[in-house]
């Protein structure tokens, strides 16, 4: 196993919160590569993630999320942005806790209706979904989020606050573990 240095780094958090965009910072200023799950899914399918759950459906879907992460987990020194349904399965949870450092980037849940908007189109599991049944989504992953190593919360900062502050807590942690 790779020394805690090198671990790859798993952003979690509820969709939208912000992990592809602040993963692809980090992993710029780490000098390391930067994997998002939902973007390997789209390009071995050759489809947005929409299409995927429509032409194949989410069982499909999520079986190829879990044999990406459970491949990347394994490598050292990535950056790995996973979908916000992806650790709601026991198995990924496992496997990125085990051999990864965790970041649960949290929003709260006004923070995140700002983003609704832009949101909708691009995410098939809230499609036909009222605000109060997203807003039900939204709390029971925070359940599943809560297990993580490091928890940010975002609301309200920019990425490159957020991508700085995680950097100082990687390196702090580094010194501490090396």
């Amino acid at each position: 196993m790779s020394s805690y240095r090198e671990k790859s780094i798993v952003f979690i958090g509820f969709m939208g919160s912000g992990k592809t965009t602040i993963g692809e910072q980090v992993a710029k200023k780490l000098y390391r590569d930067f994997v998002d799950i939902d973007e390997e899914i789209e390009k071995e399918y050759g489809m947005p993630v929409t299409d995927i759950f429509k032409v194949h459906g989410e069982e499909a879907f999520r079986s190829k999320e879990k044999e990406l992460i459970k491949r990347y987990c394994e490598r050292p020194l990535k950056i790995i942005s996973v979908g916000g349904g992806a650790f709601m399965n026991e198995e990924i949870r496992e496997v990125c806790l085990q051999n990864c450092i965790v970041f649960f980037l949290d929003l709260s849940f006004d923070a995140w209706k700002e983003r609704l908007t832009l949101l909708l189109p691009s995410r098939p599991v809230l499609q036909g979904k009222s605000i109060e049944e997203i807003e039900e989504l939204f709390y029971k992953r925070q359940g599943i989020y809560a297990d993580h190593n490091s928890k940010f919360t975002t609301d309200h900062l920019d990425i490159d606050e957020v991508s700085d502050y995680l950097i100082e807590s990687l390196k702090t942690s580094w010194d501490l573990y090396s």
